[in-house]
């Protein structure tokens, strides 16, 4: 079955449960029904036994041998107990009568029901105890069960044809919630193939708010974010082709002038110094594009955990860059700060916020570390006291290839918040006291 349509399934296990259900009332119905009018057939058989001992009903008090089996009325019978000689002219057997004086003698209680087959007939019957004359007698009461059986297969008659009809008629129904359920999911798998072969720019709405309105909601999400990754990949790509042509230009300038000749800066250690400073610029954006491809698949991987010592690792970086510009006044203001993480890529995050601060710093680099453990989480601040930051690429900072205040295209800060994203921690910058700072909060 779970090859055949959705709508087809959903229509098939509506009509297999009125199907099941009706099985069911076929089955317990007629035994249920039986039940409950026997329990009413005893009720009225004493009722009138009741009715003619309080009362008396002379009507009632013999019985008319012309009176059908068939009949539903209760006839009633008072015999003696213990004589084995009387008159009876009834529809009841003798053999019967003779059965029903031994029952009342056994009796225990006053009254009591009963119930026997007689020619194929069932007879419900009540022996109630009385005295006539001062002669211990009994009053046979009954009824034959040809009414019941009537009342019986006329009611599940009925029944039978009402679940016929509803059957019939729970099929349209039936047909229309399978076709209602089936066309948002129809709708969805269309989607779900065009943005499977890319095709993701039409929007999703089935206009829906139960369980399958919820999955076209993640269904649009994903397209919404597939749109705006296939838009961030394209960026990125005709960044790192326009970031990388401009060095290989150069070296590719440079050196065939120098094949012919020429030296663009006077002289031919000069010119190759520019050849070598390109080249380095080149490896490093490589280097960088491939360590930033690195931590998106780490990024589905679970992170290195090994306790260090964050402040050291600070102070490390701090004293191999200090050289790079001897100019500059390095405050440095840390506490102590353990953490469990990878510590090359905490390297590479602290190498990076450096190396921004020295490219912009004018004069002073602050780097701090506040550790307060019960007040707040720590707090890692990097300040130079270089240009502001446009604020109108303060918050895209820190995408791929953002274009710097010297209108220059970088990885760094995107390395830098990868690796903060894959350590569940936070970065950020601000312009403030006439520079620029960096953040990281755990």
């Amino acid at each position: 079955m779970k090859n055949k349509s959705l709508s087809f399934q959903i229509w098939l296990v509506f009509s297999g449960i009125l199907l099941a259900i009706s099985i069911l009332l076929i089955i317990l119905f007629p035994t249920t029904l039986r039940d409950f009018f026997t329990k009413e057939i005893y009720k009225s058989i004493e009722n009138e036994q009741r009715v003619l001992t309080e009362f008396g009903n002379p009507d009632s008090s013999v019985s008319d041998p012309d009176v059908s089996l068939h009949d539903r009325s209760v006839e009633h019978i008072i015999l003696p107990e213990q004589r084995s000689f009387f008159f009876y002219s009834g529809d009841l057997p003798t053999n019967f009568i003779t059965y029903t004086q031994k029952l009342a003698s056994e009796q225990t209680t006053i009254s009591k029901r009963y119930s026997e087959d007689i020619n194929g007939n069932r007879l419900f019957y009540v022996i109630r105890k009385l005295s006539v004359n001062g002669e211990s007698s009994y009053l046979l009461s009954y009824t034959w069960d040809s009414y019941r059986q009537t009342l019986v297969f006329t009611l599940f008659r009925q029944l039978m044809l009402i679940m016929i009809i509803v059957f019939l008629l729970s099929w349209i129904p039936a047909i229309w919630l399978a076709k209602y359920l089936s066309k948002p999911l129809i709708t969805l798998e269309k989607h779900v193939k065009n943005i499977s072969e890319q095709e993701w720019h039409e929007e999703i709405n089935v206009n829906r708010k139960d369980e399958i309105g919820k999955l076209a909601e993640t269904i649009e999400k994903m397209r919404q974010h597939l749109v705006r990754k296939d838009a961030a990949q394209q960026t990125l790509l005709q960044n790192i082709s326009h970031d990388l042509k401009t060095p290989v230009m150069v070296i590719r300038g440079y050196t065939q002038s120098v094949k012919d000749g020429i030296y663009p800066k006077g002289d031919l250690l000069k010119s190759m110094d520019v050849i070598e400073e390109e080249a380095e610029r080149l490896e490093k954006k490589i280097k960088d594009l491939l360590y930033l491809t690195k931590l998106d698949f780490l990024s589905s991987r679970n992170p290195t955990q090994q306790e260090f010592q964050l402040d050291s690792l600070v102070l490390d970086k701090v004293e191999r860059l200090k050289w790079m510009r001897s100019d500059l006044n390095w405050n440095v203001n840390i506490e102590k700060l353990q953490i469990a993480g990878d510590k090359e890529q905490w390297g590479k995050l602290i190498e990076n916020l450096l190396e921004n601060a020295l490219r912009y710093a004018k004069s002073t680099i602050d780097v701090t570390i506040k550790n307060k453990e019960m007040e707040s989480a720590p707090v890692i601040r990097i300040w130079n006291d270089g240009p502001p930051i446009d604020e109108a690429i303060l918050d895209k900072l820190f995408e791929p290839f953002q274009k710097g205040q010297q209108g220059e295209f970088g990885l760094g800060l995107s390395i830098v918040k990868q690796i903060a994203l894959l350590h569940k921690a936070e970065v950020s910058a601000s312009n403030e006291l006439d520079g620029a700072a960096f953040y990281v909060r755990f």
